[in-house]
This record gives structure tokens, sequence and C-alpha cells, in this order.
């Protein structure tokens, strides 16, 4: 599980940036060596093929299958999930780290 690339897709991304610095920071002290980052929806979608993660912000919930649909075109695995209200409200890293490996799990990815 080490070594794994997750994207927060946000809209300008101020809570995301804050909320993927917490999850790098959990993932670390954890063990899990990862590279966490916000990106905002249009750079997201463009750039989820070189993740394989892509968790979107709750307020993003009504375009899940915009994306799972961009990333089937792309012929590209990437997991992707909506995160958590709470999670996500809390700017809670450790818990966004959990949630992730559930995601990576159910993906085949983990």
């Amino acid at each position: 599980m080490e070594d794994k690339r997750i994207l927060l897709c946000c809209g300008a991304g101020m809570s995301s940036g804050f909320l993927a610095t917490s999850t790098a920071k959990a993932a670390k002290e954890l063990g899990y060596d990862w590279y966490v980052t916000a990106k905002s929806q249009s750079v997201a979608i463009d750039e989820m093929p070189d993740y394989d993660a892509c968790l979107l912000g709750p307020h993003y919930e009504s375009h899940l299958q915009e994306f799972k649909d961009a990333a089937e075109e792309m012929d590209s695995d990437v997991a992707i999930a909506v995160i958590p209200q709470k999670v996500y409200g809390n700017i809670d890293g450790k818990a966004l780290v959990e949630f992730a490996l559930q995601v990576l799990k159910e993906a085949g990815k983990a």
C-alpha cells in the first residue's frame, strides 16, 4: 500500500488543499509513502489517470458519474469516490487515509 498517488478534487480549493496536506502527513505517520494533492475539477478530470485514486469533495457528489465516465473514456483504472462530509468538513487526514485505503481495496488497488 506504499507509494500511492491520491488526487482530491475540489472547487477553488482551500479546504481540499488543507485536507491534502493533513492526509499526506497522516499517511506518513502511518508508514505510507503517499503523494496527496488537491486540484480543481477541470484539472482533476484531465490528470486523474496519473493517480491511484481520485476522491471528490462532497459538494461534487453530483459529478461522480461524470468522473467515472471520463475515466472509462481514458481507459483509466483510477478508483473514484466521494469523500464523506464528516471527513471533509473536519479536515481529518487520518480518516481520509482510512477512507482511501477502503476505496483502493474495493478497487483492487490495495
